[in-house]
């Protein structure tokens, strides 16, 4: 247990950090989910408008650092590859 009082401001800090990435990690799973749901059912024109959607919060994500850039990338470039290949 924190002692200090730096480390008991460290402790808060790291818990609302990771309520907010966990918040922002759920936000990015939804919008992939819609997307997935989309390319299942065979509507490309839904999983298009989807991706648009999806991919800037993605991004944005990673920017924040709730995701790996890189991950973040794979994770667009799949996903619109198989929109392309739906159309």
């Amino acid at each position: 247990m924190a002692n200090t009082p730096s480390a008991k401001k460290a402790v808060r800090k790291i818990a609302a950090r990771t309520a907010i990435n966990g918040a922002r990690k759920s936000r990015v799973r939804t919008f992939l989910r819609k997307v997935e749901e989309a390319i299942a059912a065979g509507r490309a024109e839904d999983a298009k408008a989807a991706l648009a959607v999806a991919e800037p919060e993605l991004m944005r994500a990673a920017q924040k650092g709730v995701f790996h850039k890189n991950t973040a990338s794979r994770k667009v470039s799949r996903l619109s590859a198989r929109v392309r290949a739906l159309a």
